[in-house]
């Protein structure tokens, strides 16, 4: 009987715990999702696997984004408005990886 209380309290613990997570953290995550983005572009340029016009660019979209985030957070932000901010990092991130191995690799000695 114990054994089964305890059990229950260690599976509700177990439920409650990642959703209370979730909606504390989820806009770390995004954070999170920023640096590593901004990251992935920065080591492109720095391994030659983009050019500095190619980083350019994918710079500019990254900022954009970020100014829209700005705005959404400013007014407070609806289920729309994360899901809309998902999806488009979800859109830069993969320009990243399609720049990064389209093979337009920077010429060594030129910087």
């Amino acid at each position: 009987m114990r054994t089964s209380i305890i059990a229950a309290a260690l599976g509700l613990a177990v439920a409650i715990v990642p959703a209370a997570a979730g909606a504390q953290g989820g806009w770390q995550r995004i954070d999170q999702r920023q640096a590593n983005l901004y990251g992935r572009i920065d080591q492109g340029v720095r391994s030659g696997a983009l050019t500095r016009p190619e980083a350019g660019r994918l710079r500019t979209e990254f900022q954009q984004l970020n100014r829209m985030e700005a705005r959404y957070r400013a007014g407070g932000l609806s289920n729309w408005e994360r899901q809309d901010l998902n999806r488009r990092f979800d859109a830069l991130s993969a320009k990243v990886r399609v720049q990064k191995h389209d093979r337009q690799d920077r010429r060594p000695g030129r910087r």
